[in-house]
């Protein structure tokens, strides 16, 4: 399997499901919540999430909001995290993920 790779098409809501459900989905997961999914898709800049009970939705936690020497999940893998951003340009909802979390 490849260190990197994009989510699976087959895998992924379609492109017209997100942008039509991308208000409900904004109202839904308002910033701070608290989120759980599944990567589908790993990149050197971060990793694609489907969120549980948000269909059409997907996640991306980037890793700017990742700690040194933290590294990315395996895909396939269940994570969890909170909701830091709605980027309505290409409809994605920005987690930090739980592991991600430095100590206070």
């Amino acid at each position: 399997m490849p260190e990197f790779s994009w989510p699976d098409r087959s895998q992924m809501p379609a492109s017209e499901d997100i942008d039509r459900s991308w208000p409900a989905t904004v109202s839904a997961l308002p910033l701070g919540s608290h989120v759980t999914g599944r990567v589908v898709g790993r990149q050197p800049f971060g990793v694609f999430l489907l969120l549980d009970g948000a269909p059409n939705a997907v996640g991306l936690a980037e890793i700017t909001a990742m700690p040194h020497p933290m590294e990315l999940p395996d895909l396939g893998a269940t994570v969890a995290g909170e909701v830091i951003w709605h980027a309505d340009h290409n409809r994605q909802v920005k987690i930090r993920l739980d592991d991600w979390k430095t100590p206070r």
